[in-house]
């Protein structure tokens, strides 16, 4: 075992927290328990993205909890970063762990991919918040998750044409440049951009790359410049969007900038600067909290994280992390409590949404009938919903 497989295995060992009264039925029967795992960017340059989402998390397992289960849960959290090279150990550790019936996640879709051999093996099921890529539910793909992926989100096939029309909305005679960071989540996106480009009739589109943990995108912006592009559309994660968007501004492009739902964080904001990134659109399967959560779902959230209701909006995929939790949740309420007995409550069930719509389950793991987009602008500093896209 090399240096760090020991420390991935140690943040993961480390961060375990037990949730859930403790319940007997009789002085002689022993508590049942269960594990299970939230996955996601809890450290490194996307560490923002993972602990939006583990708010929702957090705020599910704190329903759970008032209601004096008869079942404890403890809650893993397993930091993957969103990197699939640290996604594989990870999930192999995680594996070995045999109280856990369900992985919440992962949030990115390579390391997603990357944890499918170790979960697949062991029969372990998922249900991601927020992996897009339309592979991981395609029969036909080499990297799907089939039999124990799910997911509350809808697939990139959805995003990318609602993406496409939101960036050019109102844009006259739109010229667009597509960059990507040659991602598995963002190559795939973009795959499903160029239909819809060419279904509104939008030509001499420029595709460029530039890779994950890029930091200057001086000569970029030159060429984007030199294209005579009105719309910029970025695909990759808002670590690399902030200084894209600081670039353009600073190199004095006057189009539209538009991004897909790894960039809808507030580290995007703080990475380019509120005036850079000011009117930039956005789009995300996912919505504020406060438009959908409840009474009860916002008490829920403020004695669970800590933080006022005003502050639940300023974070993302709280709403999906939150109905990814929960199918779990009604699973083992349902007395549910092995894996094969959880996937198969998944597979067979119906789950209700924090936007009150009625969740089941495809064969290859999406959500039936799809879910909208959302689409979000910059104003004011503050990345806010519009409307669907």
């Amino acid at each position: 075992m090399n240096k760090n497989t020991k420390r991935i295995l140690a943040v993961v060992g480390a961060s375990a927290l037990t949730i859930g009264a403790l319940v007997s039925t009789s002085a002689q029967a022993a508590v049942t328990s269960v594990s299970l795992v939230f996955q996601g960017p809890l450290s490194g340059s996307d560490a923002l993205a993972g602990q939006d989402e583990l708010l929702g998390t957090l705020t599910a397992l704190q329903m759970y909890n008032d209601s004096k289960p008869a079942v404890k849960v403890t809650l893993v959290k397993a930091d993957d970063q969103g990197d699939p090279s640290v996604a594989g150990p990870v999930s192999q550790g995680i594996a070995t762990n045999k109280s856990v019936v369900g992985i919440i996640g992962s949030a990115y879709s390579g390391a997603t991919i990357a944890s499918f051999p170790a979960y697949k093996a062991a029969g372990i099921p998922m249900v991601s918040q927020s992996a897009t890529r339309a592979t991981l539910t395609d029969p036909k793909a080499s990297d799907n998750g089939f039999p124990i992926f799910h997911r509350v989100v809808p697939p990139d096939s959805v995003q990318g044409p609602a993406l496409v029309r939101w960036a050019t909305e109102g844009v006259s005679s739109p010229k667009v440049y597509v960059l990507d960071d040659l991602q598995t989540y963002s190559t795939g996106l973009v795959g499903f951009m160029a239909p819809q480009l060419a279904k509104q009739g939008i030509t001499g589109v420029v595709y460029s790359h530039q890779p994950k943990g890029t930091t200057d995108y001086t000569s970029e912006v030159s060429k984007i410049k030199a294209s005579g592009a009105n719309v910029v559309i970025y695909a990759g994660y808002y670590a690399e969007a902030g200084p894209l968007a600081k670039a353009l501004k600073d190199g004095g492009y006057k189009g539209v900038f538009a991004s897909g739902d790894g960039t809808v964080n507030a580290g995007f904001v703080t990475g380019a600067g509120a005036a850079a990134a000011e009117g930039a659109r956005l789009t995300a399967p996912d919505f504020p909290f406060s438009g959908v959560a409840n009474a009860a779902q916002k008490a829920a959230y403020t004695k669970a994280t800590g933080e006022p209701i005003s502050k639940a909006d300023s974070h993302t995929y709280v709403v999906s992390s939150f109905d990814a939790t929960n199918v779990f949740l009604t699973c083992i309420k349902a007395g549910k409590l092995t894996r094969p007995a959880i996937q198969n409550c998944i597979n067979s069930g119906t789950f209700d949404s924090m936007s009150g719509v009625k969740l089941k389950f495809g064969r290859y793991g999406d959500v039936v009938g799809g879910a909208p987009i959302g689409g979000f602008k910059v104003v004011g500093g503050v990345i806010t919903y519009v409307a669907a896209k």
